[in-house]
């Protein structure tokens, strides 16, 4: 039985917090861990682009966000994670299918629509401020999508209409190119009802833009208590009975705490519990998930590089499934080879019939590779690698020298094969 494809795009705008992380990456982590499920996760810093003409502010935000989702639990050993920057197949699918787009349905996006509506009641030019990037962001999405034919999409309601425009791009596409083939699948939004969304400081939703965030890790345990501190509340005393749904004290603590806590926490507030000791009792409750978590994200934002080496890892894995599709794309709307088919089925034969190296990750998290013969014997097997680049490197000089003898150690011959073979089928390799 094959897994369902689901794929989420993770906004590269701002740092994360406690309510970035309740109602989203706790709730994809957890569906991450599913094993009917292929999980794509990638960081839409292109989308990004739309928003923000602050390089620096995009920059940051790129790092804080890996750096959490890591640090929160995702596996990306287990899922594809990636940015979406480091995808040429992705722009490129955008190209084909925007040449596919009727502009009638960009002029529906209800994301330019509501730039128009605004401009035309300030008395501007309707487009005055919409750059294309803004106009036709749904096909940038839409691509996202279609090149790893996700089955699901989690989205908000108020994208809801980005999927159904990817489903009416998928189908154009599929009826001028297709020939009876269906290259796209058609996607489905998944909407998650039960989300949660956590009231800020002031009751209202928490959002950057009330200004009323409780922050994940910015500004460490301090930094929590200060904003928890500043959570309205009313002026009952101590001994007072208190109204739990008054405050956003209640949802916040039942959202990181269990049943039996909550109920607790609700009945102590209607026995009196001061706000003060009901804040100190949220702060401690909040620190208890936060903290373990803060460590590691504290310990990822300091080494970008080996961030860095985790989404290349991503990148590459992804792009084995979005380059060679791609290629059938491009093949289909006519942006072929001029080779003959049989040269190209010729060479291909030829090349599967050569030596080749297989690079690998073990548990022990380090970096592996070897050789194998035509027939897939081994040749030749490495020691450990810190990095897939490290383990990259390593082969490249290999192929390069097409000696064993001018190589440093850390190799050793497969099973009764001699080095006169490893170096003739590095010759092999080289021709």
């Amino acid at each position: 039985m094959s897994k369902t494809r689901i794929l989420t795009g993770i906004t590269t705008t701002g740092t994360p917090h406690l309510g970035n992380y309740v109602g989203a990456i706790r709730p994809a982590v957890a569906a991450s861990r599913d094993d009917n499920v292929e999980s794509y996760y990638f960081m839409a810093d292109y989308h990004a682009l739309i928003k923000c003409d602050d390089p620096a502010r995009i920059a940051r935000s790129r790092l804080e966000i890996a750096a959490t989702w890591l640090a929160c639990g995702l596996d990306p050993d287990k899922v594809y994670f990636y940015r979406q920057s480091d995808i040429p197949e992705i722009p490129e699918l955008t190209w084909l299918l925007t040449c596919v787009t009727a502009k009638g349905l960009m002029n529906r996006a209800h994301a330019y629509k509501a730039s128009v509506d605004a401009n035309t009641a300030a008395g501007e030019d309707p487009d005055a401020g919409i750059t294309m990037g803004l106009y036709s962001y749904p096909i940038l999405m839409a691509a996202d999508i279609l090149i790893f034919n996700a089955h699901k999409v989690p989205v908000g309601r108020d994208q809801i209409q980005h999927i159904e425009m990817a489903r009416d791009i998928a189908a154009r596409f599929n009826h001028l190119f297709g020939a009876g083939r269906e290259f796209f699948v058609q996607p489905e939004a998944l909407i998650e009802e039960s989300v949660a969304t956590l009231p800020g400081l002031d009751g209202r939703k928490m959002s950057k833009s009330y200004d009323n965030t409780i922050p994940l890790f910015e500004g460490g345990a301090k930094k929590l208590k200060e904003s928890i501190a500043r959570i309205v509340t009313d002026s009952r005393l101590p001994g007072e009975s208190k109204d739990p749904d008054s405050t956003a004290l209640m949802p916040i603590y039942a959202a990181v705490a269990s049943h039996a806590e909550t109920v607790e926490f609700r009945t102590a507030l209607l026995d009196g519990l001061g706000w003060g000791d009901a804040k100190q009792q949220l702060f401690e409750r909040l620190e208890r998930d936060i903290a373990p978590m803060r460590a590691r994200y504290e310990e990822l934002i300091a080494q970008p590089a080996r961030i860095e080496e985790i989404l290349q890892a991503g990148a590459a894995r992804a792009r084995a499934i979005g380059a060679p599709f791609l290629a059938e794309l491009r093949e289909a709307v006519g942006l072929r080879s001029f080779r003959p088919v049989v040269e190209k089925k010729t060479v291909a034969a030829a090349t599967a019939r050569l030596p080749q190296f297989k690079q690998y990750r073990e548990a022990d998290g380090k970096f592996y590779f070897k050789l194998l013969d035509a027939d897939g014997r081994l040749l030749l097997q490495s020691d450990g690698f810190d990095s897939p680049k490290a383990a990259g490197q390593s082969i490249a000089s290999l192929r390069a020298a097409a000696s064993l003898a001018s190589v440093a150690d850390g190799y050793a011959l497969g099973p009764d094969v001699s080095a006169a073979e490893v170096e003739q089928a590095l010759a092999a390799l080289a021709q």
